[in-house]
């Protein structure tokens, strides 16, 4: 039987963008989200696996996944999905990050069936052929050089990373460790394709001109028939207090001015268990909103506009990850500040919220904020 819901208009969060949901009797939930300004659709599909999900031994497999998902099938050549897609029009890539891979397509409207007649193909009819495996183990180790090894600041982050978080899975990074690349081989590849590539550990989106009405029917007909399978639990443990401060330094001739990142282990919505722990992430949004985002911000008025020590100052913080994740500050000094100086500084801003909290006004104006893009739900 085929579970149906519909959010109402204006509806709490859901209200944003009306979305229109069911589920399959697989498992596979469908989101849709109306669009009908120009006659064309974004086809998605979501996995519930990612980086932080990679078995121990094999990092960098999730990603190396997400590009072996477009190197054909049974029924189609390697490489002919995408060519497919361009020929009918449309264009299709996807990402992968620590608790999810996600592949999309824009297409015209018209060209809906086609692309999910494809995506329900390789999700269960995948052709895994070791001289296709290797070659594309060998790109991700060349892309790995490109995006991380050769870049300063990729390194520092990596490392930086890995400090924080030694025994949680976002210590690792999305791409992997080289040397664990490039030990990577089929029946590494088959095990995670049939333990994670299911349509009941998937959600499908759609937006764009198509209606419910004309959705459900193609849903039904293309990922209807593909069988649920038995999933993987999904290991996330809670961050270890680091025994001291670390500090990590990296220098390098192509680095022209210098950057400092602080990092402290921060809770997110996946890892608050309830009661007013489960209210943290939120509050960390909101102070991240005050201190960081803009020309207004309380870091950048210090730090840029009235101390002139930097050129630059932000914060970062992913509140949706499942465990607990990373909350980065970072700055960088302007000619002739040292790194101690814009350290000092941002620790005395840091010291002083802490200490004096924040005034109604801007709580309300970051909550205001956070609403008007649609991802701060909580009051």
């Amino acid at each position: 039987m085929l579970s149906y819901t519909q959010s109402s208009p204006g509806a709490g969060p859901n209200g944003l963008f009306h979305p229109q949901s069911f589920t399959l009797p697989n498992g596979l939930r469908v989101v849709l989200v109306e669009n009908h300004r120009a006659p064309i659709v974004t086809h998605m599909m979501w996995f519930r696996v990612g980086s932080a999900d990679d078995p121990a031994g094999q990092s960098g497999i999730a990603h190396f996944f997400e590009h072996l998902m477009f190197k054909g099938t049974h029924k189609i050549a390697a490489g002919e999905i995408s060519r497919i897609v361009a020929r009918n029009g449309g264009d299709d890539n996807a990402f992968t990050s620590y608790d999810y891979t996600a592949y999309y397509t824009n297409i015209a409207a018209e060209r809906l069936p086609l692309i999910m007649e494809l995506e329900a193909d390789r999700m269960e009819n995948l052709a895994l052929k070791d001289e296709i495996l290797f070659t594309e183990r060998d790109v991700i180790l060349e892309e790995r050089k490109q995006v991380v090894d050769s870049q300063p600041m990729a390194r520092l982050q990596e490392q930086m990373m890995s400090a924080l978080l030694p025994h949680l899975p976002y210590g690792t990074p999305i791409i992997g460790w080289a040397d664990e690349i490039a030990k990577l081989d089929k029946i590494a590849a088959d095990y995670f394709y049939a333990h994670w590539y299911a349509p009941n550990n998937a959600i499908l989106i759609v937006s764009g001109a198509v209606t419910m009405a004309e959705l459900r029917p193609l849903a039904e007909k293309y990922y209807g028939p593909l069988k649920p399978k038995p999933m993987l639990p999904r290991l996330r443990a809670k961050a270890a207090e680091p025994p001291a401060p670390q500090r990590i330094t990296l220098s390098d001739p192509a680095v022209q001015l210098p950057i400092l990142n602080l990092a402290y282990v921060a809770p997110t919505h996946g890892s608050c268990s309830g009661g007013a722990d489960k209210r943290m992430p939120y509050a960390l949004q909101v102070m991240n909103e005050i201190l960081s985002e803009g020309a207004t911000s309380r870091l950048y008025k210090s730090l840029v506009m009235e101390q002139k020590i930097a050129s630059s100052v932000g914060m970062y913080y992913n509140g949706t990850a499942l465990a607990d994740n990373a909350l980065i500050v970072y700055a960088a000094p302007v000619p002739d500040t040292t790194i101690d100086e814009v350290e000092k500084a941002l620790h005395a801003e840091i010291r002083r919220a802490a200490r004096d909290g924040f005034t109604e006004a801007e709580v309300a104006g970051a909550k205001k904020t956070h609403d008007g893009r649609g991802d701060l739900c909580a009051r």
